[in-house]
């Protein structure tokens, strides 16, 4: 949950979407998808395309948007279109809470049962409306789910007390919390406004953030190996945009653990054109 981290920082916003990481250049981007190498207009069907040598699609979102939503659940279908088996992988769920995804891609559930089951509230907490569209392509082509994040205590005590302070349980759960990538923290210090969070707590926090990155990408590559593995399946990660931007989060961690590599979608909320750096991502939805 990128929110808990951005919550903890009192400092002036910096434009993470410009931030000096990969090449020298910026693209003005504008509504609807944009390819962030040419800053050509482009559409769902260009995106899906692009994916066509990759087994994952890394989506960074804002958390209250729900035209990001509706672009998720474009970029399912336009996959689905393409003849790829789509798996999607969720920020929004725990790995505990994987037994309670699986009846609603398989039409068991209601909307209602669907959230008490997968305790929604106490999962996510935003609005389930806004999240109501990627949800119902899921239903309606049924694509399989996987819960990507690491249970939240885990979370809570790294960020209180680094990765020592990380419960017996989760030994052995997922790689080590390496903190080492520097651009990495670049963007997370642009998140917090470009202030690097010092001390033994600012550590902790930082180690927070890499532990759901690296939780991820390993939830992300045990649940692809749930199949026979195929060219035509193809994970789309629905995460918070600090998990995907630059190609520094999750994504990073998903080659780091398996030299896998990903494409890379970032959503940015508004309708006037903006500049960014080229290396955001692949591609770009303004909504």
């Amino acid at each position: 949950m990128l929110s808990f981290i951005v919550a903890m920082s009192q400092a002036e916003p910096v434009d993470v979407l410009r931030l000096p990481i990969g090449p020298a250049r910026e693209v003005k981007v504008g509504p609807g998808w944009t390819s962030t190498s040419s800053g050509n207009a482009v559409t769902v069907e260009d995106v899906a395309k692009a994916a066509d040598p990759l087994s994952f699609v890394v989506f960074g979102e804002s958390h209250d948007s729900q035209p990001h939503k509706e672009g998720v659940a474009e970029l399912i279908s336009a996959l689905h279109a393409r003849g790829r088996e789509v798996v999607l992988g969720l920020e929004m769920f725990t790995r505990p809470n994987q037994r309670n995804l699986d009846p609603w891609t398989r039409g068991y559930w209601d909307e209602a049962t669907f959230q008490r089951e997968a305790n929604w509230t106490k999962e996510w907490g935003f609005d389930y409306s806004i999240y109501r569209p990627t949800f119902e392509v899921v239903k309606k082509l049924k694509i399989p789910m996987i819960a990507l994040n690491a249970p939240r205590d885990w979370v809570r005590a790294v960020g209180r007390g680094g990765p020592s302070a990380l419960p017996a349980e989760a030994a052995g759960q997922f790689p080590a919390i390496d903190t080492s990538n520097r651009e990495h923290r670049m963007v997370f210090d642009g998140l917090m406004g470009g202030h690097p969070m010092t001390g033994a707590q600012g550590e902790n926090i930082y180690s927070a953030q890499v532990l759901w990155d690296v939780a991820m990408a390993d939830s992300a590559l045990k649940g692809m190996a749930r199949w026979t593995p195929t060219p035509r399946r193809v994970m789309v990660i629905l995460a918070g945009s600090g998990h995907a931007l630059y190609g520094q989060g999750i994504n990073f961690r998903l080659n780091q653990q398996a030299g896998t590599k990903s494409l890379t979608v970032i959503g940015i909320d508004g309708k006037e054109p903006r500049t960014v750096r080229v290396g955001i991502g692949d591609f770009t939805l303004m909504r």
